[in-house]
């Protein structure tokens, strides 16, 4: 998934694989962002990262609810 517009551009990769009978999904983000979003994501990047683990924590939560 990538976006191009706005102030930081992103790419996000899903990788989904197989895992001892279950499945392990991985994510990746890259972008670079320019002007003031690269002050601004020198800040928010470790908030970014700790809202995806919690959503992601979520995630598998429902998921394994739903067997």
């Amino acid at each position: 998934m990538r976006t191009a517009q706005g102030p930081f551009p992103m790419q996000t990769t899903y990788t989904w694989t197989d895992d001892d009978g279950g499945t392990r999904m991985s994510l990746g983000n890259t972008g670079r962002p320019s002007g003031f979003s690269r002050l601004a994501g020198l800040f928010m990047a470790p908030m970014i990262r700790r809202e995806t683990r919690r959503d992601l924590q979520k995630l598998k939560s429902i998921l394994e609810t739903q067997q």
